[in-house]
């Protein structure tokens, strides 16, 4: 009972990432090589709860008080601690790459002028420089009325090009834009997209899209989106 809560998971930083160090200074690629780092120690700690047939919420004790004698307790624990440390590291890792997309964005279109927008007080604006976007790898089948996506001004048949930081090559079967989601519920979400305008015409567009899990139906965007 003396080593109960001994760990069998190294403790300490969970990853490299700090909100005040270095992380300011960092490349979009380098931001983005740290969020692959953290989730894939994610997955891999999960996998740790998995083999042990438990998750983050499972009772580790017995109505008695005393420890479960048919799990590893500690490193039940020290696993889970470690997964929610990672967690708060990916969630301001996120947030600093947003940051680093919307400055972006930002500089883009210092010089010119918002078009106005259907949805009330959003913006959407123009792409001035159509030959640095990449390829699009979804697009919009539906859109629900009051919804999110209908309040960032997404339409059905809209081409995506990037969703916050995912883009074509990494999209992983859009796995990557349910996780962009998910960790960015109440906060902004830059997208970049490809409307068609006419036969053989398109408009280039950024939109700001704010996932939100109480708007009134389904899902935190209220969008059908299929991957091309």
């Amino acid at each position: 009972m003396e080593n109960l809560h001994a760990p069998t998971v190294p403790s300490g930083q969970t990853s490299s990432y700090t909100s005040n160090g270095d992380a300011g200074q960092l490349s979009f690629k380098e931001l983005e090589r740290r969020k692959d780092d953290i989730e894939a120690e994610l997955k891999a700690l999960g996998s740790v709860l998995d083999s042990h047939g438990v998750d983050m919420n499972t009772p580790l004790i017995t109505r008695d008080g005393f420890p479960r004698a048919d799990l590893d307790v500690a490193q039940i624990r020290t696993t889970r601690a470690r997964i929610i440390r990672l967690r708060n590291d990916y969630k301001g890792l996120m947030t600093r790459i947003e940051k680093f997309l919307h400055g972006h964005f930002a500089g883009l279109d210092a010089d010119s002028e918002p078009a106005p927008s259907s949805s009330g007080g959003l913006a959407i604006l123009p792409d001035s420089q159509p030959e640095s976007l990449d390829p699009p790898f979804a697009k919009v089948n539906t859109v629900t009325v009051g919804s999110p996506a209908e309040l960032a001004g997404l339409k059905s048949g809209d081409e995506i090009r990037n969703f916050g930081y995912v883009n074509r090559s990494n999209h992983d079967n859009l796995k990557k834009v349910a996780e962009c989601v998910q960790g960015n519920e109440g906060s902004n979400i830059f997208i970049k997209l490809s409307r068609p305008t006419g036969v053989a015409q398109r408009e280039e567009l950024r939109l700001t899209l704010t996932p939100r899990k109480d708007w009134g139906g389904r899902g935190m965007l209220g969008c059908h989106i299929l991957p091309l």
